[in-house]
């Protein structure tokens, strides 16, 4: 006899999808292709599936670059969001963490929950989940709880952004996940402010590695995007373009092979990390509010000492008597 916490998550989503909320709600969209396109139950009790350790081997070498692109990332991601009792997880286009960045005294927890390297968390196999999901959907989203397909996912908090490679391609995703039953919306705003920024830093290294001889500027967009780069050649004619460079010229042909787009930025290095800088300020002053002020604590919840937290207020020109 199935228990019957189980039983009620598995008859709320045939409920919703029954009743055609599908067109209303992306999340109930992604819970129809779980049960009609994938064939699954969420009742169902199984682990995900995992990969042997040679095909773990084969995932990590198709992602080489990107791997080397975003270790530096990770470990900063991991520093910010550990504290909160998360992992960290980078995942190939397929679904599959190939890295993972986690505290030596919860990775029990988080290998027994498949919230590991070489676990396949694609949707089709384990139905609504945050890297599935996301690299279904290509957006930045959060599944929280009881919005997973499966019942035995209903403790976890995944909170996911896709990454693009150097050709404006889908390369994976980066994900914090939670099994912490207090993780509530002010901490997931929060991770989801840590796991864009970190994931708009990944490409931007991916893509300076994959140019390493080309000058690398902002497109001069409408609205001016940190992530929307160019590689240009001593001619200065364009011989790359990221996936949000190429999501602004989109009326044009194409930018490889043309001159530099016109406008005020064009000659500009690219300002990535001072945008980055900015996002990581506006994290440390909502860490300062979420505890009132006090260092100590706000320390803790970014998983940071304390001196290095005295640090950024000094190099945010913060008052140090927060």
């Amino acid at each position: 006899m199935q228990h019957p916490e189980r039983r009620q998550h598995a008859d709320r989503i045939h409920v919703a999808i029954e009743a055609g909320e599908a067109a209303m709600s992306a999340l109930v969209a992604s819970w129809k292709r779980s049960a009609a396109l994938h064939r699954l139950d969420p009742a169902e009790r199984r682990l995900p599936q995992r990969l042997g350790a040679q095909d773990l081997a084969l995932a990590r070498e198709r992602i080489a670059p990107l791997l080397k692109a975003a270790h530096t990332t990770l470990d900063r991601l991991f520093l910010a969001v550990g504290g909160m009792g998360c992992c960290v997880l980078l995942a190939d286009r397929d679904g599959i963490p190939v890295e993972r960045r986690g505290a030596p005294g919860e990775d029990g927890t988080f290998e027994n929950w498949g919230l590991w390297t070489g676990c396949v968390w694609s949707e089709d196999s384990e139905g609504t989940n945050g890297i599935g999901t996301c690299l279904v959907e290509q957006r930045a989203l959060t599944i929280h709880r009881n919005q997973h397909f499966f019942t035995r996912n209903t403790l976890l908090s995944c909170t996911t952004a896709p990454i693009y490679d150097h050709e404006g391609q889908i390369a994976g995703a980066l994900d914090v996940s939670s099994c912490r039953a207090d993780l509530g919306d002010d901490l997931v705003n929060l991770v989801a402010v840590a796991v864009g920024d970190a994931a708009r830093r990944i490409e931007a290294e991916a893509f300076r590695l994959a140019f390493p001889r080309a000058r690398i500027i902002v497109a001069p967009t409408a609205d001016w995007t940190p992530n929307a780069l160019l590689a240009v050649d001593k001619d200065d004619l364009v011989i790359g373009a990221t996936r949000a460079a190429r999501h602004s010229y989109r009326h044009r042909d194409g930018l490889i092979g043309m001159p530099v787009p016109s406008g005020d930025d064009a000659e500009a290095e690219t300002r990535y990390d001072d945008e980055l800088r900015h996002a990581e300020r506006v994290i440390v002053e909502r860490a300062l509010m979420r505890s009132r002020g006090n260092v100590t604590a706000a320390a803790r919840q970014l998983g940071l000492s304390r001196a290095t937290l005295h640090r950024k207020l000094g190099k945010f020109g913060l008052d140090r008597s927060h």
